[in-house]
């Protein structure tokens, strides 16, 4: 209840203060024009220009209606096929994603890393805690496919890797998910760095196997074994959540006859090389600095999956 509070109180200040800034802007207009300043005029257009963008933003809010949009959300990235270039990957992807939080003020914790031999990481969880953060994100999951000059190789060869990525909702203390200790298998060890190094002398460290769905959630960021094994619960209970949700989701399509392939799969493309670019091949949008959206200007990319999704959905309506 505290927390619905605070996101409604959070999109009341946010409505306010747009509120404010369209008044400002009249009256910067308004001086602007009646005394004939350029430097004035030249300020307002420079606002009207930021406003515009912020008004989209709150539109791209208002397409966001599902069940769990207004919770914050858990992003796990795992690298796929394509070796080094894959993990080195699946680490530019986690820094990608917490430069994004970064920018707008989201809190954001690393629940887990798993460190690669080589370079890079094999997985990362972490948390983002803003409101419609899972409603945001959630966009962002599927398959997500790098190609460049291996900077691992000897050959100046080009190579395509891959890396997954999982976006599910924050689970709440008012959610239901039923969890038997016969259904899970604990597993304990000790929390690792870069190149495999032990950074803790105990085993604090939770892995958590579900037996039944063979869902696994480890986690070695919080300091004891208690607190880790509480943390990789909520995630398995998040997981176990969302999975009931599309379970039932597909039921339903079953019923209605439409079973059609998920949308996630391979769903954006991030070119390094000749004409350097990042293409979403759901929407066709299309960014034409990597670099950019690498650290984290995202938001173009995301509110385009937004807008695409809820005409996907309107369609099967």
């Amino acid at each position: 209840m505290t927390s619905a509070l605070s996101a409604v109180n959070s999109e009341k200040d946010r409505l306010d203060r747009m509120r404010q800034r369209i008044e400002d802007l009249e009256v910067l207009v308004e001086l602007g024009t009646e005394g004939d300043d350029e430097d004035t005029l030249a300020e307002a257009d420079a606002e009207l220009v930021g406003l515009k963008k912020d008004l989209e933003s709150m539109e791209v809010r208002t397409l966001m209606s599902g069940e769990w949009d207004e919770r914050n959300a858990v992003v796990t990235i795992r690298s796929g096929a394509g070796g080094d270039d894959a993990t080195d990957f699946a680490e530019m992807l986690l820094r990608m994603y917490l430069r994004w939080a970064e920018r707008h003020g989201y809190s954001t914790k690393v629940l887990d890393t798993s460190y690669a031999e080589g370079a890079g990481i094999k997985s990362a969880t972490f948390e983002v805690n803003a409101p419609y953060a899972f409603g945001t994100l959630s966009v962002e999951a599927g398959t997500h496919r790098l190609a460049r000059i291996s900077p691992f190789g000897s050959a100046d060869k080009r190579q395509t890797s891959f890396a997954a990525v999982e976006v599910i909702p924050q689970i709440e203390s008012t959610d239901h998910i039923e969890v038997a200790e016969a259904d899970i298998k604990v597993d304990v060890f000790r929390s690792s760095g870069p190149g495999g190094q032990s950074v803790n002398t105990t085993d604090s460290a939770v892995r958590l196997t579900h037996l039944p769905t063979g869902i696994v959630v480890s986690m070695q960021d919080e300091k004891s074994q208690i607190q880790n094994r509480a943390a990789a619960m909520r995630v398995l209970q998040s997981r176990l959540l969302l999975l009931k949700k599309e379970e039932e989701a597909a039921q339903k399509k079953e019923l209605a006859g439409d079973i059609k392939a998920s949308w996630g799969d391979q769903m954006r493309s991030y070119f390094l090389y000749g004409q350097q670019a990042v293409k979403d091949l759901r929407t066709g949008y299309e960014v034409g600095n990597p670099q950019t959206v690498f650290d984290g200007d995202l938001d173009g990319l995301i509110d385009a999956g937004i807008r695409w999704r809820k005409q996907q959905q309107t369609q099967e309506d």
